[in-house]
């Protein structure tokens, strides 16, 4: 055929256009849903801050090629645009959609073009009008992770059409075309797999298309030189010559294959692909049977399943199997089209060869011949062999329609054929706006596969409706009673109803299904990774129980046994162990998951809250900094780093500090905590305008918040502003009525600054309702006696308090000076203790400093776990809130003040002594 036929008129590429707009607009309506979930949005190779070299080292879901869970599926250039629409919309589903949509349509194009070249123009557009509109493609173009069949077929028809152009003037050989094709075929891979099967179709095309042999001719030339009658023809060397070429090309990348994935197939299981693990003769017959239930998916799409996993096609187990007549007639109606395209010289048989050639050949590596494969059918991997059959349609439909009685009959039965596919196609659509209605529709072509029943509850389950997800796992169960994942969702659902009892036992019956350890064999490979979670999931559960801690450590212990590479185990693990306060032990668990992932962040933030608990705040921070240089943006990390700096005492790291928790309020607007330890990090600096506007921001956000209120009446009292902190205190004990420090406090303030005797005494006795062995709060007391000229009272309150400190000189010496009044007191002459006696208080050995509260308020600390698609229940460990910690840890600093504060005290008390000896 002449290259000017093979050329795509713009009308008619106006109306494959339009066709396909027709078809598919209600597409750009679509959601992520299924396998989308892990390839787009849990995909980290989408984001910019990812390296772009990762996405030649890991497989098509972002998992490391070099890791066992990995599916080997290496598309790195689908990834690369799927990246690019991440660049452009991030998470807009509308742009994923949409550049599917564009691709479908190149596709179309470019194969309109291919069928050009074995059937006439009107049947070419036929061909190519009947593959837009296909509802079996509606996986491959409405589902985004489709993305793959789309960009690999645009190459492999490429490669073909370049191939075609290899053959020069008097069968010469042009090599330029077959330098491409080599190209195009590697890139076509690089989108999918399946590209390489054009090799094959090009070696078809060159010996039956481009030279023109039938079988019989090369059986007959066979024999002919077999027998030393003649020798190899000169065409027919040059035909060998570009066929090594493309083979040890296509050897080549063979090659380069199996290095990538490292040669190690994936691990499927048998609820993937119960076939591949059955014995003979029911492996056999079901792969057999396959065949026939792919090609009527293509004659009669009426149900269309997105999901074809476990029980969807029972195994064919026997001869007498009724399915297998099915089987029998398919390579009977195959083998009869393979022997009239091989035997008999013409077109049509052309055609009809290279038609079969597109169903048969990329269809290969998803038939499970020669490797199992992770499903029983795909909808999507009909896409490229769905070429093949239009062209047989189209080629049939031409030959009827050349016949004058049926030309009406077929041109109806054409346009009924291309409205009903439409109609199904954009109905379909549909079923993919959303997980729940994708797998909802399932359910109504197969009510046997217990992953759909699964699917639609992990839907209901994002929705928050439990209740509802729990009857479609508990069905999952019915379905498959053996299916692991099933029961571990029952278990996790009835957690998240608050029923553990029952999701213990949920979780108990998924460990029971659990394959045996076999000695010498290898655990990982006949489990599915993440089944190993339910060790996790349950252990998670009964360590609610304080009782049961070391049970679930030990469940911990036999997850690593059975796959010593498990880093959640080891995470989870780590975050018990410190709970069970063994931090030794939950540090060698961290490093050790460590080894197995360096780049998590989260493990980094782990160990160093484990260096918090083993007391080495250096090593702490150090893992703090890592988690942070991982991911800048930890607010955990950054919060606790910050209180790290703070409490550290070392001037030089507050700027970094304050730094840190301004990024942190920043990430957590509504966080009060933030604020507070910013007024705390303002007060250490003595900046005390900045301090109280943090500490005002953190209680407008939180009103209750005790330690920023405590300190932030401290404040006022600190720097002269009394009667200010009054109502700050008010607001304090009106949330905590029993906050010791805050009675102590207002008490001194209304009876040096308000002369309010009786408030005062209210707070002083209210402090010995909650402790009666309250020191300071006694000697306040005492004071108010004095106040009040009740010497004796306040002698017998003096003897009370020096019994509960004896070591305490300044309650001694204030002791004599009242007994000393008593015995030199007149009838009408009486002394006051000055208003400010309350500050002999302050001599005790931490004086002003232990009537401050808590030196920062503590955040929540925890040990984060990373949960991917499995459905393991991990949660964040973070350091216990420490509202009043009494005695915090001070710097050198802090201590020279309270020695300060101390001598200021003595002083003060001289005073009060000199002038109370001297009346």
């Amino acid at each position: 055929l002449s290259e000017k036929m093979a050329d795509v008129r713009l009308k008619e590429a106006a109306l494959i256009v339009g066709v396909v707009a027709a078809c598919y607009w209600n597409s750009l309506f679509c959601g992520f849903v299924f396998d989308d979930v892990s390839a787009i949005l849990d995909n980290k190779d989408l984001h910019p801050s990812t390296p772009l070299k990762n996405l030649f080292q890991n497989d098509f879901w972002g998992t490391p090629m070099s890791e066992e869970r990995s599916h080997k599926s290496y598309r790195p250039l689908t990834v690369l645009t799927f990246r690019l629409n991440y660049l452009f919309s991030e998470l807009n589903a509308v742009s994923y959609h949409f550049l599917n949509l564009v691709f479908h349509v190149v596709v179309c194009v470019v194969f309109l073009k291919v069928c050009k070249l074995f059937l006439d123009n009107r049947s070419s557009v036929v061909a190519s009008l009947l593959f837009a509109v296909h509802p079996i493609h509606t996986e491959a173009v409405t589902g985004v992770v489709g993305r793959a069949e789309l960009l690999s077929s645009i190459f492999f028809l490429a490669a073909f059409l370049s191939y075609t152009k290899s053959k020069g003037p008097d069968n010469t050989i042009v090599w330029t075309p077959i330098a491409v094709t080599v190209f195009l075929v590697a890139v076509a891979t690089l989108c999918k797999e399946q590209g390489i099967t054009v090799v094959g179709i090009c070696c078809v095309y060159e010996v039956f298309i481009a030279q023109g042999y039938t079988l019989p001719v090369l059986l007959d030339t066979a024999v002919q030189i077999l027998r030393g009658k003649g020798s190899i023809p000169f065409s027919m060397l040059q035909t060998l010559l570009k066929l090594i070429v493309l083979m040890f090309s296509t050897l080549l990348l063979v090659v380069v294959r199996v290095q990538v994935i490292q040669s190690q197939l994936p691990v499927f299981t048998r609820f993937d692909n119960p076939a591949a693990v059955s014995p003979s003769p029911a492996r056999q017959l079901t792969f057999n049977y396959l065949l026939p239930v792919n090609a009527w998916l293509l004659l009669n799409p009426s149900e269309l399943c997105c999901d074809w996993t476990m029980g969807t096609i029972p195994l064919v187990e026997s001869l007498l199997d009724v399915r297998n007549v099915a089987t029998l007639t398919f390579f009977c109606f195959l083998g009869s089209l393979i022997v009239f395209s091989l035997r008999y010289p013409g077109d049509s048989s052309k055609t009809v060869l290279m038609a079969l050639c597109l169903i048969v050949l990329p269809f290969i590596p998803a038939s499970n011949l020669f490797f199992p494969v992770g499903f029983v059918v795909a909808e999507r991997v009909l896409y490229v062999p769905s070429m093949g059959f239009c062209i047989l349609v189209a080629h049939g439909w031409k030959k009827l329609s050349n016949i004058s009685v049926l030309r009406k009959i077929s041109w109806a039965c054409l346009a009924a054929v291309l409205f009903t596919h439409a109609l199904k196609t954009l109905h379909r659509n549909w079923d993919w706006e959303s997980e729940y209605t994708l797998f909802m529709s399932a359910l109504k072509v197969n009510k046997n596969n217990a992953k759909l029943w699964n699917n639609v509850g992990h839907a209901l389950e994002n929705e928050k409706n439990f209740e509802r997800a729990l009857q479609f796992f508990i069905q999952a169960t019915q379905v498959q009673p053996d299916d692991i994942g099933a029961h571990m969702n029952v278990g996790r659902t009835y957690k998240n109803l608050n029923k553990t009892k029952e999701a213990e036992e949920s979780y108990m019956i998924a460990k029971s299904l659990m394959p045996q350890i076999i000695p010498g064999k290898k655990y990982a490979a006949r489990v599915a990774p993440n089944h190993l979670n339910v060790y996790i999931n349950l252990a998670n559960l009964i360590r609610a129980n304080e009782s049961r801690l070391e049970e679930a450590d030990q469940l911990y212990r036999q997850a690593i046994s059975m796959r010593p590479d498990f880093k959640q185990a080891y995470i989870s693990r780590g975050e018990l162990l410190l709970k069970m306060n063994k931090p030794l032990k939950a540090k060698e668990a961290y490093l050790r998951a460590l080894e197995l992932d360096r780049t998590n962040a989260d493990l980094w933030y782990n160990l160093a809250i484990v260096y918090i608990e083993l007391k080495d705040p250096a090593e702490a921070l150090k893992n703090f900094n890592r988690a942070l240089e991982l991911n800048p943006t930890h607010k955990l990390a950054l919060f606790n780093s910050a209180l790290l700096m703070q409490e550290s005492g070392d001037a030089r790291l507050r700027p970094e500090a304050k730094q840190r928790l301004l990024h942190y309020v920043k990430e957590e607007p509504q966080d009060a905590n933030g604020y507070f330890n910013l007024g705390m990090l303002a007060m250490d600096d003595k900046k005390d305008t900045e301090a109280e506007a943090w500490m005002k921001k953190a209680i407008k956000l939180q009103p209750n918040f005790r330690s920023a209120l405590f300190n932030l009446a401290l404040l006022y009292s600190q720097t002269g502003k009394e009667l200010m902190a009054l109502p700050v205190l008010e607001d304090l004990l009106r949330y905590y009525p029993d906050h010791t420090k805050g009675l102590i406090l207002k008490g001194d303030i209304l009876m040096n600054q308000k002369k309010d005797i009786v408030g005062a005494k209210k707070c002083f006795e209210r402090i010995l309702e909650l402790d009666p062995n309250n020191v300071q709060g006694k000697h306040n007391l005492c004071v108010v006696y004095f106040e009040e000229r009740d010497l004796i009272k306040a002698e017998k309150c003096l003897v009370e308090t020096l019994a509960l400190a004896p070591h305490e000189e300044y309650i001694q010496r204030h002791l004599n000076i009242v007994r000393s009044k008593i015995a030199s007191l007149s009838a009408t002459e009486q002394s006051s203790l000055p208003a400010d006696g309350t500050a002999a208080a302050e001599e005790k050995k931490n004086s002003f400093q232990n009537l401050k509260e808590v030196k920062k308020e503590q955040k929540t600390t925890q040990t984060t776990v990373d949960n991917k698609k499995g459905h393991s229940e991990n949660k964040k460990r973070t350091e216990k809130n420490n509202m009043d910690k009494e005695s915090p840890k001070k710097s050198a600093k802090e201590i020279k003040d309270i020695e300060k504060k101390r001598v200021a005290a003595l002083k003060r008390l001289e005073e009060i002594e000199r002038i109370l000896n001297g009346e």
